[in-house]
């Protein structure tokens, strides 16, 4: 049991290792590109727009379903 899990982690570490190794050696021209006509920092904002909608999104879920927990619990006792 401990041998399969030794295992794993060292062939996930190998293959962690060997991908960073392929990434770092591509060249991106798209990405020269869009930094170069200023294009990037479109795209960073309007991911930066998006994963905020998602968070706020997320956190009014949560208080929705936080005061439904705290009634459900009223109404049981």
């Amino acid at each position: 049991m401990l041998r399969s899990r030794v295992t794993k982690v060292l062939l996930a570490i190998v293959f962690l290792a060997v991908s960073q190794m392929a990434i770092g050696q591509e060249k991106v021209e798209m990405a020269d590109g869009m930094r170069s006509s200023g294009k990037i920092y479109v795209v960073v904002a309007v991911l930066a727009i998006i994963f905020s909608g998602l968070l706020i999104f997320l956190i009014h879920i949560d208080r929705k379903v936080s005061k439904l927990e705290k009634e459900s619990q009223k109404s049981k006792l």
